[in-house]
């Protein structure tokens, strides 16, 4: 490999900066949480190879199933009587971690994603205390360094996350989420992962009406559409994603803390979302059609 590769692939592996902040963090406040810390450096380390050269799906997905049991261990879930609800929450968190993959594609969108995730969550556990706060500061840390480097406009970033900065943003985020909705004993707290989430659902359901194989890569999310067709600077498209998740998660911590209130908080947010999604794809999905177009010609 020679010295430009190594540089273009230090660039574009800079989201490694999440699992060092995690080892660090184990290094000045201990151990005792060595199976969170394993399975994000098992999951790290295999999307750190993919990065370098492609690994086929069957081994990233196995490795991510193994690190989330690693996870699963540390939250103290696992058990032969519930197996079938431990056994779609490996799947759902597997899930999450990919689609918050899938949703790394511009400059600072990951980024600035994660701040909007754990600040919230770093406000409840204030109040709540279900994870040592110094862990999420230092995830925080760890993400403001990412984005002084990530979150510029297009063309003028000095980083990218790779597969090993998104996937391991994503184990962090759904490791602390995971842990507020066992203390809370929760789920709608799922909500701090609304805007994402609907994003992607909406746009794998959008392939599949177009019977397309949902392995090959696309840019049809909305926020690519956003970027590309609309032509829209990547950090305003970045910050709208941040601040709209912000907004949502403040709102969840805000309302009366009943089980009413949260459904209902819940499944109001994403068909609003949901809503603003077919409405957006409706008025300008043409122009990527028209974009796919032009390549074929």
């Amino acid at each position: 490999m020679s010295g430009a590769h190594i540089r273009r692939w230090c660039c574009g592996a800079g989201g490694i900066i999440y699992v060092l902040g995690m080892w660090i963090y184990a290094a000045f406040f201990g151990v005792e949480m060595w199976p969170f810390l394993l399975g994000l450096t098992l999951v790290a380390g295999v999307s750190f190879v993919d990065d370098i050269h492609s690994l086929p799906d069957s081994v990233r997905l196995v490795v991510q199933f193994v690190a989330m049991f690693l996870m699963f261990y540390q939250w103290n879930v696992l058990n032969l009587e519930s197996w079938w609800i431990v056994l779609a929450a490996l799947i759902l968190c597997v899930g999450i971690t990919n689609a918050y993959n899938f949703m790394d594609g511009i400059n600072g969108i990951n980024g600035g994603y994660t701040l909007a995730v754990l600040l919230p969550l770093a406000w409840l556990n204030s109040r709540m205390d279900f994870v040592d706060q110094r862990l999420i500061v230092v995830a925080l840390l760890a993400d403001l360094v990412f984005c002084w480097f990530n979150f510029r406009p297009k063309g003028k970033a000095k980083c990218f996350a790779g597969d090993v900065g998104s996937v391991g943003a994503a184990f962090i985020v759904v490791f602390v989420l995971g842990l507020l909705i066992l203390s809370a004993g929760d789920f709608t707290y799922i909500v701090f992962l609304a805007v994402y989430g609907v994003d992607a659902v909406l746009t794998i359901v959008h392939r599949i009406m177009l019977r397309e194989n949902l392995g090959e890569a696309h840019r049809k999310h909305a926020y690519q559409l956003m970027a590309n067709e609309l032509g829209m600077e990547h950090t305003l498209v970045s910050s709208v994603y941040m601040l709209l998740q912000l907004a949502i998660s403040v709102g969840m911590i805000l309302i009366p803390a009943t089980a009413v209130w949260h459904w209902g908080y819940l499944i109001g947010v994403c068909l609003l979302l949901a809503v603003a999604y077919v409405v957006f794809m409706k008025k300008y999905y043409h122009l990527h059609e028209e974009y796919l177009a032009g390549l074929k010609k």
